[in-house]
């Protein structure tokens, strides 16, 4: 019989609205090679933009919040290993994959380090520099505490590898480094569009994302208006999923800057344009639209935030600038220079094979699963603050848990009376 996994997540998987779920395909990709029976299990409502995950022969599950439902579904499905989508899904459902399932292996999939992107927000909104300090703070006590309650979690970014064994002293074998996943074999970089081929600049990003819509203002208020004066016939298009009001009104076609909304296709929007403009002011993890413009042959431009962890000080898929004149500077070289371009391209696609080829990590990833599920109780025991954790924590959680199912009962039992 083929073992089980179960992935707990509070959305649908949109690899065309985000790079998160762009990751989660990688992800049951990866087990699925392994011969797992994969159930995809969300609290969401049926998203319109959500992938089909039956046609990659994975099973959904609707699933609620406070519910002793699901105690029942997940103590019956008896899954071998459980992935939470994102540490807020491990205190929600934590607790009870736990109780109901105590031998399951369970899995954080960080996407990135919340605290390190909510630290280097504040510090923005505040006009100042990040410093250390503002990484210790109650989003952190919580993040770090669901990594340490899980069994390995699993890590987008080598910055982030260091952080948390450095600053959060994290086990390193409580760790696993899983960056965005390219399989070579069906990667052809060939078909991407020439420097002649191509037109006008362009930036993609869900605007559910803070720094996404960060991003967005910087270029319309500081970019923009330097670059269409140095580059007079070309246009900027901004394509992310989920725009706002506030979004939609930057969209001025008579200054060349356009809001297009989401991507239906982000390798042809992306493979089309001539130059990706991220100047991206904080953040974390690795950006999906950097490495999107690498698989797709498209230079960028980006700050040291948004290139972090990526290249490994390899030279960078175009440039990195840490001001807005070198930045624009670097912008219009790119653009007008077709050597330049071609070098920025190729160092893009040699990224890809030395940092983002699947095949440096899918044995080693295979191999740990395996080890940890022979060795649970034996891993466990090396992680005694997580049983700290787990004891103290799950009990609060689960005592609130219970008080929220019996007063909803009490609400539908009134409402229905």
């Amino acid at each position: 019989m083929n073992p089980t996994l179960l992935i707990l997540s509070s959305v649908w998987v949109e690899p065309n609205s985000s790079a998160a779920g762009m990751r989660m395909l990688q992800l049951i990709n990866l087990f699925q090679n392994q011969k797992y029976t994969i159930h995809y299990a969300s609290t969401a409502a049926n998203s319109l933009f959500g992938f089909n995950l039956q046609t990659l022969n994975v099973i959904t599950h609707t699933v609620e919040l406070n519910h002793a439902n699901f105690d029942a579904f997940v103590k019956q499905l008896n899954p071998d290993v459980v992935i939470f989508d994102r540490f807020m899904v491990e205190e929600q459902f934590g607790w009870r994959v736990l109780q109901q399932c105590p031998n399951a292996l369970r899995i954080l999939d960080t996407e990135d380090l919340h605290c390190l992107r909510q630290a280097r927000q504040l510090a923005y909104k505040q006009n100042r520099d990040f410093t250390e300090t503002d990484l210790f703070s109650e989003h952190a006590k919580r993040e770090i505490a669901s990594i340490l309650r899980c069994d390995l979690a699993l890590i987008i970014s080598t910055f982030e590898m260091q952080l948390l064994q450095n600053q959060f002293q994290i086990p390193e074998n409580h760790l696993f480094y899983l960056p965005f996943l390219t399989d070579l074999n069906d990667w052809n970089s060939a078909v991407n569009k020439t420097f002649n081929q191509r037109a006008d600049l362009v930036c993609i990003g869900n605007f559910l994302h803070e720094p996404n819509w960060a991003t967005v203002q910087i270029i319309k208020e500081n970019i923009w208006p330097i670059l269409r004066k140095q580059l007079p016939e070309v246009n900027m298009r901004i394509y992310g999923a989920y725009p706002s009001q506030k979004v939609m009104q930057l969209h001025k076609p008579a200054e060349r800057f356009f809001i297009e909304g989401r991507a239906d296709n982000a390798s042809e929007v992306i493979g089309s344009a001539k130059v990706m403009v991220a100047p991206i002011p904080f953040g974390a993890g690795i950006k999906g639209k950097l490495y999107e413009a690498m698989l797709y042959g498209t230079p960028s431009v980006t700050t040291p935030i948004g290139a972090e962890a990526m290249y490994d000080n390899l030279p960078w898929n175009g440039q990195i600038a840490d001001n807005e004149i070198d930045f624009c500077n670097a912008v219009v070289h790119l653009y007008q220079n077709e050597n330049q371009w071609k070098q920025a391209q190729q160092n893009g696609y040699d990224l890809i094979k030395s940092k983002y080829d699947k095949d440096l990590f899918a044995d080693l990833f295979s191999v740990k699963i395996e080890s940890l599920k022979n060795n649970l109780t034996l891993h466990r025991n090396t992680n005694f603050m997580g049983q700290i954790l787990n004891y103290h924590l799950y009990r609060s959680t689960e005592f609130m848990s219970r008080w929220i199912e019996e007063k909803n009962k009490k609400q539908n039992e009134n409402s229905s009376s």
